[in-house]
């Protein structure tokens, strides 16, 4: 017997223990000998991370996907893994470190690694325990690591990075140089645009006069109040603008549009830097806005990326100022008082210093201070550290040649994206493509397998500090030193790091003697986390051996990820598939929406209103979770969740107890070899058509990636025709004398639940593989446990007559019990139903259906009438006029009174909500959740404003 309540707690462990235990999650369980093969890889999270709202749709989403094309008997597989997330878990195992007086630079790389590797096995993939607790059907068995199991070099997985990092660089791919990075000064390392975050500050805007060199004077037009050119006054200075004055320091040009007169004779002459005195030139550039400030622009290639580039095109090169820390460096050029300074001191200090020069000459240092909000990169996790653009030597990779190939798959729809719009964020990102910064300055990651060496072919006892050491790229050390051999002509030594291999050439040129051993170090180096990611569809799948599993399920079949990756990582994966399989990694790619919260706000833990997807799942059960989100899974549109949404779908997995619990003691069981084709009760013919249909609106739904339709098919079939008119319809019968019809109706209910709980099962696992276990304690065995049951294909089940006859019922019931909610009828009381104008079809179903409308509409009686009596509230079903008379019931004008004065005020709210939409400084200046807010309330007031007139009319 079912227990009275469901309880999601004391069902949802076991349930999830008796799946592993059957291995209903491996590859390929349950599937018919030759199945199509279905395959996810499931979008890493970090090793560090836990589960949020993001994380529970995502999943959800992909597990609806894996539990369905199991049921369609595919070989399906769903691959789970985690990513080495190198920033966050070297910053974790740092910060503990940091708290037992230890640092990673005094441990050694080794041990600091060992000491990673043993968090990581200890705390290390949390997230894939909470994945668990929401049902998550992924082949545990298979977890995959990015970094592999020990980070071994002849690790599988290793060697996938390693193979694609060498054949990239022998191809031309993958290069070294110095360029501009996105720089964490408290990391010490290089980041990706993702880990940036630009966030908007009061700041000032620092006007500066830079002197020009040779007494050279120009004329410069003075404006009045309204911009108005009044006349000329001679200079012998130009005004630049900058955010950071500190940067001032590296200043190699300045730039002015070719186009602007007001410069045109001052390109080709320098200006002196102010506390520098270095002489820099003048240059003509459209990267200069003569409508913005003055015009002219201060150019610091080493520190902007814009000014990066006009440092190239003017041929000037890059001066860096800061030490990896964003202090001032200690050289020569910089005078003394700001060297070693933290970057923003120095800012204070040169800014007093400019001031004192402005005073003792008004025509030098600083103008004027202007007040500004400014945006300023910040590390995107702790939002306190401000980022600084670097020049550094980095390894790179040509993705613009590697892009083509991956535009092209996803243009000629070999890859498209759902919703498709999200196909032009991807254009735009590999249309305009740069160079990959793919090196990172951690010790937590997949080291690059570079070696450097000093020397050279003719005196291979003379180097130098000043010159590039010599790169040779292997896939281990063995063909590193092989490389170094043969360049060098002398045999090599591998020593820790370059500053070992420095100490050997010192002590050999002191005592002047030549190395005939020399020395070769690796690149301490490791790669950016997303290289590694990006081989994930076949990495995971064994690749760079030629296994079963990657030639069976690669390519797979659908990419489930957020929008905010696209570039990150989805084109990525299609660039190194395309490149190294020749074949798309996927051939669809469904972009899930923002979870907000109810007010259509961001969720952040500063604004106190993230909901916790754990949390859901102990109050309200991992079921309702999931269906609430699947419900509001709506293509290209933000979740708005709000916690009474996850109460309601609560109720509903209540409901769907409470129907099996009342089926069971009606005795409602499983007939073996039942047919409902053979049913002949129209209520049992209705319910069977009504069912089929139900199970293909929910299909169509998964298959078309519209899991919110799925979801409110399911819910309003389950709900609205199997509970609230079915099950309601079916109570006569069981409690008539009628044994025939009573045994009918039990094996259909049985039967219709059965599918019910097949169509439900890929979002709500839980409660129906309980239902199917205990339901399957009585009648016909079960073979198979839900998760593994054949999704079923039903045909002839339709019966138009059936369904006009039930359509006709429900409607009259739905009608009179509308009127009573609309015109405030009182609860007991029982009305008269007046039917005129019935045709013999009508009557003959009036006849048979008189005791079910009587008891479900709460009525007296039914009475086929010549005319429609006065004082009644009319409704029309078919030929036929059906009237409530309510006269002595209600008052009828007092009724319409107030209906009329809640159309008024609706009308008014309407219309106060109109003119705000309309107004532009509002839609302007409101935050998008308020929009969204009026505009949904503007929807309510016309559905509710609709539905009143309909009561109006009925009682015209």
């Amino acid at each position: 017997m079912l227990e009275k309540t469901y309880e999601p707690a004391a069902v949802e462990s076991r349930i999830y223990d008796a799946w592993l235990e059957a291995k209903a999650f491996a590859a390929g369980a349950g599937a018919k000998p030759g199945a199509e093969t279905f395959t996810i890889v499931i979008p890493p999270p970090n090793v560090t991370g836990s589960l949020h709202i993001g994380h529970a749709l995502n999943n959800t989403i992909q597990d609806i996907l894996i539990r369905f094309n199991r049921m369609l008997k595919k070989d399906v597989l769903w691959q789970p893994g985690t990513d080495h997330a190198g920033i966050a878990t070297q910053m974790i195992v740092e910060r503990q470190l940091a708290e037992r007086q230890m640092n990673r630079r005094d441990m050694g790389r080794d041990k600091f690694i060992e000491r990673v590797w043993e968090w990581k096995a200890e705390s290390g993939g949390t997230i894939m325990h909470q994945l668990k607790r929401l049902g998550a059907s992924a082949d545990f068995s298979r977890e995959r690591f990015t970094m592999g199991q020990n980070g071994a070099p002849d690790d599988q997985m290793v060697r996938a990075v390693t193979k694609v990092f060498v054949e990239l660089h022998n191809r031309g791919l993958i290069y070294r140089a110095k360029r501009l990075v996105n720089w964490h000064p408290g990391l010490e390392t290089a980041i990706s645009d993702l880990e940036v975050e630009n966030i908007e500050v009061k700041g000032h805007m620092w006007h500066l006069r830079y002197p020009l060199a040779d007494g050279v004077t120009y004329e410069f037009p003075t404006k009045d109040e309204d911009g108005n050119v009044i006349g000329t006054e001679t200079r012998d200075y130009i005004i630049v603008a900058t955010t950071r004055p500190e940067t001032m320091l590296g200043d190699v040009a300045v730039a002015v549009h070719p186009d602007d007169e007001r410069y045109q004779a001052l390109v080709g002459k320098f200006v002196e830097l102010p506390l520098v005195g270095r002489l820099i030139p003048i240059v003509a550039d459209e990267y200069a806005d003569p409508t913005l400030g003055t015009g002219a622009v201060k150019i610091t290639p080493a520190h902007d990326f814009n000014d990066f580039e006009v440092g190239v095109r003017a041929g000037v090169d890059p001066i860096n100022v800061f030490t990896t820390r964003g202090a001032i460096i200690d050289a020569e050029f910089i005078p003394a008082k700001y060297r070693g300074l933290d970057r923003f001191e120095a800012r204070k200090v040169i800014v007093a210093d400019l001031t004192a020069l402005a005073e003792d000459n008004p025509t030098r240092g600083l103008d004027h201070i202007e007040d500004k909000k400014i945006m300023v990169p910040h590390d995107e996790k702790s939002k306190l550290v401000v980022i600084e653009p670097f020049l550094t030597d980095q390894w790179w990779v040509k993705a613009d040649v590697l892009a083509e190939p991956a535009l092209k798959s996803v243009r000629e729809g070999r890859t498209k994206f759902v919703p498709q719009q999200y196909e032009n964020t991807y254009f735009a990102w590999l249309e305009n493509i740069k160079p990959w910064c793919i090196s990172r300055q951690l010790w937590w990651g997949h080291q690059i397998p570079a070696w450097y060496g000093f020397g050279t072919d003719e005196a291979i006892g003379a180097f130098s500090l000043d010159v590039e050491p010599h790169a040779f790229v292997a896939a281990s050390e063995k063909y590193a030193a092989e490389q170094a051999v043969a360049h060098y002509g002398a045999d090599v030594i591998v020593v820790a790091n370059r500053a070992a291999a420095v100490a050997l050439w010192t002590a050999a040129l002191q005592k002047g003697e030549k190395l005939t051993t020399l020395p070769i170090w690796r690149d301490e180096d490791v790669l950016d986390t997303w290289f590694s990611s990006a081989l994930w569809p076949f990495s995971t799948l064994g690749w760079p051996d030629e296994t079963e599993e990657l030639k069976r399920y690669y390519p797979t079949d659908v990419l489930v990820t957020g929008f905010d990756i696209i570039f990150f990582w989805v084109a990525r994966m299609m660039m190194m598939g395309l490149e190294f399989l020749s074949e798309e990694p996927f051939h669809t790619v469904y972009m899930h929406a923002l979870v907000r919260d109810e007010k259509g706000q961001k969720m952040s833990k500063t604004k106190g209103n993230v909901i916790d997807p754990l949390k859901l799942v102990d109050e309200y059960g991992a079921d309702a979770t999931r269906f609430t989100l699947a419900a509001m899974a709506a293509q290209g549109r933000d979740l708005k969740l709000a916690i009474g949404r996850v109460e309601g779908y609560r109720n509903f997995v209540t409901k769907l107890w409470n129907a099996a619990r009342f089926l069971e003691m009606n005795e409602c069981r499983r007939v073996a070899g039942y047919d409902p084709k053979t049913n002949k009760l129209p209520l049992n013919r209705w319910i069977a058509g009504s069912t089929v249909r139900a199970l293909a609106a929910v299909r169509q739904g998964i298959e078309d990636y519209k899991f919110n339709e799925a979801a409110n098919n399911a819910y309003d079939f389950v709900w609205g025709t199997f509970c609230d008119w079915y099950v309601e319809f079916a109570k006569p019968v069981f409690n008539g004398e009628d044994e025939t019809a009573k045994a009918e109706t039990r094996a259909t209910a049985a039967w219709a639940l059965d599918q019910i709980l097949i169509m439900l099962h890929p979002m709500m696992p839980f409660v129906t593989e309980e239902l199917w276990a205990e339901t399957g304690k009585f009648g016909e065995t079960r073979s198979d446990l839900l998760i593994l049951t054949e999704w079923p294909s039903h045909q002839g089940l339709e019966d138009l007559a059936a369904d006009a006859e039930l359509a006709w019922l429900i409607d009259v019931i739905s009608n009179v019990r509308s009127v009573r909610a609309e015109m405030n009828v009182p609860a007991g009381a029982k009305l008269q139903l007046v039917v005129t104008g019935a045709g013999e079809e009508t009557l003959r179903r009036l006849v048979a259906g008189t005791s079910l409308i009587t008891r479900l509409a709460r009525l007296e009686e039914i009475s086929p009438q010549n005319q429609v009596p006065g004082e009644s509230a009319q409704f029309v079903v078919g030929e036929a006029t059906f009237a409530l008379p309510l006269a002595g019931v209600i008052d009828l004008e007092t009724e319409k009174g107030r209906l009329e004065k809640e159309v008024t005020k609706l009308d008014a709210e309407v219309a106060q909500i109109d003119k705000k939409l309309g107004n532009e400084q509002f839609v302007s200046k409101a935050p998008e959740e308020v929009i969204e807010e009026q505009k949904a309330r503007r929807e309510t007031a016309i559905d509710r404003r609709e539905r009143i007139l309909e009561a109006l009319k009925r009682l015209s």
